[in-house]
């Protein structure tokens, strides 16, 4: 490998949101040195890279998406990070190496994990992962109001911590369904801004309507009934603005939920922004299903057991020393988070759910599931209301509404969203063909290509 040569190119920077525990600086320096014991005092979230001599070190937590890709250039590794696929690609075409890309050999750095990677040549070594985060399990009392106090305890001081980094008259947006996790931050959002000495009127609500959605009636409802009326405002948009290969196009992934969770989004934010041109800050309730582990098991492979013995299993997916752990993408909420960030990302908003904090996270591995769920899935799908509604009531004081759950997809329209349902297979299909068509050029026209070995072309800029 030809020395003297910086080989770490960091297309997006240090990254935070909500950050506490230490600073963005003094997260560079643990990620430079290895320090995990540093980053576990963290909670909120960030993205770094950080080089120290031939070791390349990567941390992200859930909130922040980070990737990877090794290119060959110089006679040696180059390794290429970002937030997204494309801009890697972008980067590699500029520089002629575009032929070199495959986006299913980028990676994906799972959340909660330090990774580490010798920058020595070939054969490139596998990354070394060194966990950051390590939350009690099922350590909590058998009580929903005590366990709904320690959870929603958590998630309001994550909230409120949030909104008091920004400007005083700021204006925030909130995605809301009136399910019970968006519910649970509109009133957090509202309690906090009040004791911030705020204005709560500067928190809108707005709710996704593509025509006769479940979701509209029941906003509507729940906000008359908190008295909340005058910050709600429906987003009404034509149901043929859906589409699903813009939403696999703008995530980068071909999981069928979060493209048509993302496609909404889309809708939802267009219309947001439409109105509202200068409004900046995005809240929503991403992270609370994965938390109480609120999502239908009959949609997929896995059981109550499997649920339950993997406390992790909704945020990170199996793991990375599980055979089922997908190097491109991680797994779990560290996967699917995506389908938040990127259309946030496009539409130019700055996003947080306080749901996807590491402490909000370790106050709800702590409720001790197996025996408050007994081997009951019912209750298993129950419980989530319950634990939010007992601590909500507790610190707020409000006894909220908790209606049944429904996915965003599923109640943004009338019965024509059944045109909307898409396979996995479908997905990665869109998702190929959109690559096969960009990475076509970098192919067929020999003008766009340079050897890994070439030692007569300039230097790559590192600049962002």
């Amino acid at each position: 490998m030809l020395t003297g040569v910086e080989r770490l190119v960091d297309l997006t920077g240090p990254q935070q949101v909500g950050l506490t525990g230490k600073t963005l600086a003094e997260v560079q320096e643990a990620v430079r040195t290895g320090d995990v014991s540093a980053l576990a005092q963290t909670d909120g979230h960030f993205a770094v890279v950080a080089r120290e001599g031939q070791t390349v070190r990567l941390a992200r937590t859930i909130g922040i998406p980070l990737r990877y890709f090794v290119a060959k250039m110089f006679h040696g590794p180059f390794l290429i990070v970002a937030d997204r696929i494309d801009r890697i690609f972008e980067w590699c075409q500029q520089h002629k190496i575009g032929w070199q890309f495959d986006p299913l050999y980028t990676r994906m750095v799972p959340a909660h994990y330090l990774i580490e990677i010798e920058q020595i040549g070939c054969p490139d070594p596998a990354p070394r992962y060194h966990r950051f985060f390590s939350p009690p399990v099922e350590t909590g009392p058998e009580s929903i109001e005590a366990c709904g106090i320690a959870y929603v305890r958590a998630a309001y001081n994550a909230l409120k911590q949030w909104l008091s980094t920004l400007p005083a008259q700021e204006p925030i947006a909130l995605a809301f369904s009136g399910g019970v996790d968006s519910t649970s931050v509109l009133l957090m959002a509202y309690h906090a801004l009040q004791e911030l000495g705020r204005n709560p009127q500067n928190l809108r609500a707005f709710t996704l309507n593509l025509g006769g959605g479940a979701d509209m009636a029941q906003a509507e409802q729940v906000v008359t009934q908190l008295g909340l009326r005058s910050i709600w405002e429906p987003i009404e948009r034509e149901a043929s603005r859906v589409n699903m290969e813009e939403a696999i196009q703008l995530i980068e992934d071909y999981h069928p939920l979060d493209v048509q969770c993302a496609a909404m989004g889309i809708c939802l934010l267009e219309g947001i922004r439409e109105r509202y041109p200068h409004l900046k800050y995005l809240l929503d309730g991403d992270g609370g299903d994965e938390n109480l582990k609120d999502y239908p098991l009959e949609d997929s492979d896995l059981t109550l057991s499997s649920v339950l013995r993997n406390p992790l299993l909704y945020q990170e997916g199996w793991g990375v020393d599980a055979i089922k752990h997908s190097l491109t993408y991680s797994g779990g909420l560290s996967r699917s988070y995506v389908r938040t960030f990127a259309p946030a990302a496009r539409y130019g908003f700055h996003a947080f759910s306080p749901y996807t904090v590491r402490s909000v996270i370790a106050a709800s591995t702590a409720i001790p599931f197996s025996k408050l769920v007994g081997g009951d899935v019912e209750r298993l799908y129950n419980l989530k209301a319950e634990v939010v509604r007992a601590g909500v009531r507790a610190l707020i004081g409000v006894d909220m509404p908790t209606p049944p759950k429904r996915r965003f997809q599923d109640g943004v329209s009338d019965n024509s969203y059944r045109h909307w349902r898409v396979g996995k297979g479908w997905c990665r299909q869109v998702f190929l063909r959109q690559w096969q068509e960009r990475l076509k050029d970098v192919w067929d026209d020999p003008s766009e290509r340079i050897s890994g070995n070439d030692l007569n072309i300039p230097l790559p800029s590192l600049k962002r």
